[in-house]
């Protein structure tokens, strides 16, 4: 399938990692050029396959239209668009960077401030679903930025999204990825709890869950039972944390969650063992 976008034609990718790697490849079944950077040149072989190109970090910003920022943590994203950074050095003027990770609103705003008079628009463009929706190409993405500049981007973004949510001014992207993750983790802790209850009375489990997702009860994680790895949860919790702090609303649950979430990673779907 051809891009159906004639503005945007080249996209890079900072970071092949669970989510960036299947979305290099959607980029290329729909007619993208997918240049991609990652510090792991391990990983080289499986980019090409599925047909990135490996680039720098200073060639990739000056090749590309559009620069998608997949990598882990605030530092890092701070690090490619800093003063000192390879994107705000060598990217031409006119391209979209897309911060796809999570972190902080005020990241997402400072380095957009930053770069702005060098011509580079920042917006932020965050996913939701996990790795088996990357892998298939039907991820959320949440994307705050000025419409003109979503409107631009939003082909690239459908590429591997089949879902595309405008949810605001910049920032506000990070904002809705942060409640959909508070969302997450409490309800797995809440599923825990229900099933391990249930098991103690030798309630059916399986049975018990396949009736729950027809019922009030029904949420994602519920769906996904015993396939979430719980890797990034301490980290999405310290930033919802974080948030609720700047704003001054008091988040008790929350709190607890992130507790609870601390304890529960290495024992998690062990229901013998959750609450002993």
């Amino acid at each position: 399938m051809e891009s159906t976008s004639s503005a945007i034609k080249t996209v890079g990718v900072i970071g092949a990692g669970r989510m960036g790697m299947p979305i290099i490849g959607h980029l290329k079944k729909h007619g993208f050029t997918v240049l991609v950077s990652d510090l792991h040149a391990g990983k080289y072989g499986e980019i090409e396959s599925k047909g990135g190109v490996v680039k720098d970090v200073p060639a990739l910003s000056r090749e590309s239209d559009a620069i998608l920022v997949c990598v882990g943590y605030d530092a890092e994203v701070r690090e490619l668009l800093g003063s000192a950074g390879d994107i705000a050095s060598h990217a031409k003027q006119g391209a979209i960077v897309a911060i796809l990770s999570t972190v902080h609103p005020k990241t997402v705003q400072a380095l957009a401030d930053k770069v702005r008079d060098r011509g580079i628009e920042v917006i932020d463009s965050t996913i939701c679903r996990g790795g088996r929706a990357a892998d298939d190409g039907t991820l959320l993405s949440f994307v705050g930025g000025d419409k003109a500049v979503v409107d631009k981007i939003t082909p690239v973004l459908s590429a591997y999204s089949s879902d595309v949510v405008h949810s605001g001014a910049l920032g506000t992207a990070q904002v809705a990825k942060a409640a959909n993750n508070l969302i997450l983790w409490a309800c797995l802790v809440a599923n825990h709890e229900g099933l391990a209850l249930a098991s103690r009375y030798g309630v059916d489990i399986d049975a018990l869950r396949k009736a729950l997702m027809t019922s009030t009860a029904v949420n994602g994680a519920l769906g996904n039972w015993g396939k979430q790895s719980m890797a990034w949860a301490d980290d999405d919790m310290e930033i919802v944390s974080e948030m609720a702090r700047d704003c001054g609303i008091a988040l008790p649950q929350t709190g607890m969650v992130r507790e609870i979430c601390r304890s529960l990673k290495p024992k998690r779907y062990e229901l013998d063992k959750y609450g002993v």
